[in-house]
């Protein structure tokens, strides 16, 4: 006790004021871990959240965005909301198949909820409390003891430890797998309690514990996950498959015995009886069998499409809503990701001179998107001016291996509208470059190295061919051979596992706070060479693994954004990619027979899968309006 002696150095101290002093030092210094920690640790909370107390207390009756008297009944009817055109598999967790979307929205409970309208937060659902050791080195959940199962069997500790075990294993797809990279183990505490010890003493691990999906131990009798195909699984949400017609359709029903449709967690939330979806192979198919009114809901991607055919007789009367719903969320990017295990795209020469062919100012006529020009569009962690002093010192250990561009003003992308012969200029640059890197256009127009190789550019994609004009005209006239492969969903899904490509476009999804584990999956040296891995681009970067882990153990908002927008410099002036764009809307349309909440949600997708940063507010808040008794609400 050297503090204490020093208070006392002539005689010794009495005992009961060293036991005073000791408990009141180690309250200090269990207080100062808390201060600094980014979330509340050290005792049992409803809810936790990310470097601010939770929005709502723990009384709160729901979340601000549903209408808790919101009518029961009806169906809704979906059409598939992402790549996928058909399923082979109920299990969403393993690379080995495709299963629906809908398992994921509809089935699958977590320990936590995460709400529409804060940033980075989660509050109990299967886990009535949690517990965060005050050196974040482990959280507990208190599990709620009438949480149960579809087939009636309790959820406990052991169920949530065996889902943690299984999601950990081989073939498990990235977007459940990464989240648990920094958690050590699972413990079953005692009959409702489960602790997970953590490597990484850091807040990513934590809200990725929270939005873990649980599981039925029963489920495929204990089999690691790519091993269970076809059984069902056995889940606690709202819904069970009712109707199942592979490879298709599929239909769910609610489950009537849902143990949490009572909750403030879940209260006002999940309001038809029975969800049906439909698979479209093709997309023009599949906005005419909307119009026909074979399903209510339709999220379009293709602006010129929003523009053209989004409107007729049944918009004009009113049967089909058209809306552009604004989000807060932020947006990473939809970029063309260059496949850096290719020898061609080694030399920043030729990413760059690539990125100046793409012209999106012609691409965006109708002014609907905004230019990624960040890794972190729309929000305060996108990089901005010159680099501070904090940025410089987080960047200054990898300045001999990072272009010197880092060291400067923010990435901003060349324009193609601000004089006549903007894009010329650009494409000059773009083959001086190419120049500069060996590729010079040979006699027959093409664009050749040295040994006389022509410089080929093939595009991957799943859907359609031919959207990009612009681009392709641009890299004809720098003498690359432009193509573009069109294949099946499936297949497209198996060449990104293997890296059998050349350029792909990767929508990067949303956030609201930077999150460690998702920018590990997409940029961390580990997932390089990992069959399956969202590392598409192939990037190894010790500046990126370090400015990563930087994020992941900032304690307070400033040294997040610090971090990001380093972070955000070296990423964009690698050019690892062509970023094109982004938008802050939903652009949908759907058919008029939804009651919407008053208050619509901060951060959420209008029908995708959803995840720990935006949930799908109106699968999971709208209602059928025709059972609605009360005031018609507005559309």
């Amino acid at each position: 006790m050297p503090l204490l002696s020093a208070l006392f150095p002539s005689s010794p101290a009495p005992r009961f004021l060293i036991r005073l002093l000791a408990t009141l030092l180690a309250g200090l210094l269990c207080c100062a871990a808390a201060l600094a920690a980014p979330v509340e640790t050290g005792r049992w909370v409803h809810a936790l959240s990310a470097y601010q107390p939770p929005k709502y207390p723990s009384d709160y009756s729901h979340f601000e965005y549903v209408d808790p008297a919101a009518p029961k009944g009806g169906v809704l009817r979906l059409a598939n909301p992402d790549r996928r055109t058909s399923f082979d598999t109920l299990n969403p967790f393993t690379i080995k198949g495709q299963a629906p979307a809908a398992m994921e929205m509809f089935m699958f409970e977590r320990l936590c909820s995460f709400p529409m309208d804060e940033a980075q937060a989660m509050y109990g659902l299967l886990a009535e409390q949690m517990f965060v050791a005050p050196d974040l080195s482990s959280i507990s959940f208190r599990l709620r003891p009438q949480a149960r199962f579809a087939n009636g069997d309790p959820v406990t500790p052991e169920d949530v430890a065996d889902s943690f075990r299984r999601l950990k294993g081989k073939f498990i797809r990235p977007a459940f797998a990464s989240p648990l990279a920094g958690v050590a183990s699972a413990t079953v505490v005692d009959a409702h309690t489960v602790r997970f010890d953590l490597k990484d003493r850091a807040i990513d691990p934590l809200f990725g514990l929270g939005y873990m999906p649980v599981f039925s131990r029963k489920w495929g009798d204990g089999k690691p996950l790519d091993q269970v195909i076809s059984e069902p699984p056995i889940t606690s949400g709202p819904y069970v498959v009712d109707k199942l017609q592979m490879p298709s359709r599929i239909e769910f029903k609610r489950n009537t015995d849902y143990w949490a449709r009572d909750l403030p967690v879940r209260r006002g939330h999940f309001n038809f009886d029975r969800v049906q979806y439909r698979m479209y192979k093709d997309e023009a198919v599949r906005r005419e069998a909307f119009k026909a009114g074979e399903f209510d809901l339709y999220k379009e991607y293709v602006t010129s499409a929003y523009f053209r055919q989004h409107q007729g007789p049944k918009w004009r009367d009113g049967r089909i809503v058209k809306r552009a719903f604004e989000v807060q969320t932020g947006s990473m990017m939809q970029a063309f990701d260059f496949n850096l295990r290719r020898p061609k795209f080694q030399d920043i020469r030729v990413r760059e001179a690539l990125m100046r062919a793409w012209d999106f100012e012609a691409y965006n006529r109708y002014g609907t998107f905004s230019r990624a020009n960040s890794m972190f569009n729309n929000t305060e962690f996108a990089a901005q001016g010159e680099p501070s002093a904090d940025e410089l010192k987080l960047l200054e250990p990898f300045r001999d291996e990072l272009p010197k561009t880092v060291f400067g003003p923010a990435f901003r992308a060349p324009r193609n509208d601000t004089h006549p012969n903007a894009l010329r200029e650009n494409l000059v640059r773009a083959a001086e470059l190419l120049a500069e890197a060996g590729w010079k256009i040979a006699p027959d127009g093409v664009l050749r190295n040295a040994a006389g190789e022509a410089f080929t550019l093939e595009f991957l994609e799943p859907t359609r061919v031919g959207r990009f004009p612009e681009f392709e005209r641009n890299l004809r006239k720098l003498g690359v051979v432009y193509s573009e492969r069109l294949v099946d969903s499936a297949l497209f899904r198996r060449r990104l596992e293997v890296f059998e490509y050349d350029t792909i476009i990767i929508v990067e999804g949303k956030f609201t706070l930077p999150n460690p584990s998702d920018l590990r999956a997409i940029y961390g040296s580990a997932g390089a060479d990992e069959p399956g891995s969202n590392n598409f681009r192939g990037v190894k970067s010790r500046a990126v693994d370090a400015l990563v882990a930087r994020i992941a153990s900032a304690a307070t908002l400033d040294e997040l954004r610090t971090a990001a927008r380093a972070l955000d410099r070296v990423v964009m002036w690698n050019h690892w990619q062509i970023p094109m764009l982004f938008t802050r809307t939903e652009n949908t349309s759907y058919w008029n027979k939804f009651g919407l909440p008053a208050v619509p949600a901060r951060y959420f997708v209008f029908d995708s899968i959803p995840s720990e940063h935006s949930q799908p507010w109106p699968l999971w808040t709208w209602w059928d309006k025709s059972l609605d008794r009360r005031v018609p609400s507005k559309p």
